[in-house]
């Protein structure tokens, strides 16, 4: 079963690819100019904080190979 948005994505994707030919650098340049339009709409999350993990539950018993 396919998914009808997900084959909507595939398709803009591909139109806009066609765009530029393929090219990467252009595809990119292309992005990051409708980004900057966007400007306050865009939603930049923090950065999660990692958290150490020690004990049975991390996947080891062994704490001084976890740091």
């Amino acid at each position: 079963m396919k998914d009808p948005i997900v084959a909507q994505m595939r398709q803009y994707r591909m139109e806009h690819t066609k765009q530029f030919h393929g090219d990467l650098a252009l595809i990119c340049e292309d992005l990051r100019k409708l980004e900057a339009g966007l400007g306050d709409r865009l939603v930049s999350p923090q950065p999660k904080r990692l958290r150490r993990s020690v004990g049975p539950e991390a996947g080891s018993s062994n704490r001084d190979t976890q740091l």
